[in-house]
């Protein structure tokens, strides 16, 4: 069996007086790509933050390749290989996209491997090579979104978490970025994804897991999820 990359049990996140997450439990094993999904609110984004140390986790257990990383900070969990491409994208918008791609790679000193890599990413994103000295803010959502990923990719991760990747995008970008998803993954990639999109993170995943009020509700293999009617009622719309 695959060696579990990420575990996450009994994590607790509050608001306030807000409990926004209330005791998940889930793990992403070496080589899978694991849907996290759920309405609007149910609690995911808060989840993928409180994995990488941006938001303070209340109570529960993180663990990354077998060793606990609760309450490390962001800097720390990108150099072990736990890289997240956040909600809204965070690209540097007065870099170009070439600066962009070097800033994912701030945790490395191998400057050949570095280049290489970049020439890897542009295989995976030829947009960004056709533009690559264009500054990131004068790029479309979906290419912010494409500049991102390739961003992460840059440090190597172990396990790439990304967050809502469609969120705002064309249909046509849409089916892009998913497309891209799938490539990464079939490239050896272990990625968590977190989106609404229920049908299309369901139909790239080896596994699942619902979301809901900070709760997870269901989970198992995705094409499970995916022809479960409960599923299906809750979140494509049937």
């Amino acid at each position: 069996m695959a060696q579990t990359f990420l575990k996450v049990n009994g994590l607790k996140v509050a608001y306030g007086g807000i409990q926004a997450v209330k005791g998940v439990s889930f793990e992403v094993r070496e080589g899978e790509l694991v849907s996290l999904i759920g309405a609007n609110g149910a609690g995911k984004t808060t989840t993928l933050k409180a994995i990488t140390g941006i938001q303070p986790v209340a109570a529960g257990d993180i663990e990354f390749l077998g060793r606990p990383i609760k309450g490390q900070g962001a800097w720390d969990l990108v150099r072990q290989g736990l890289v997240m491409v956040p909600e809204g994208r965070g690209t540097f918008t007065r870099m170009s996209i070439i600066e962009n791609l070097q800033m994912g790679a701030f945790v490395r000193n191998d400057k050949d491997g570095i280049a290489a890599d970049i020439e890897k990413v542009f295989g995976i994103f030829p947009r960004l090579k056709e533009r690559a000295q264009q500054l990131g803010g004068t790029m479309s959502g979906g290419e912010q979104q494409m500049l991102a990923m390739g961003r992460a990719l840059m440090a190597r991760p172990k396990v790439l978490l990304l967050d809502e990747p469609s969120m705002g995008l064309s249909p046509i970008m849409v089916d892009k970025i998913f497309e891209v998803v799938n490539d990464i993954h079939q490239r050896g990639t272990t990625i968590l994804l977190v989106e609404q999109n229920a049908s299309r993170a369901l139909a790239l995943a080896d596994r699942g897991y619902v979301m809901d009020s900070g709760e997870v509700t269901m989970s198992g293999p995705a094409n499970e999820l995916l022809a479960d009617p409960r599923v299906r009622a809750a979140y494509l719309g049937e």
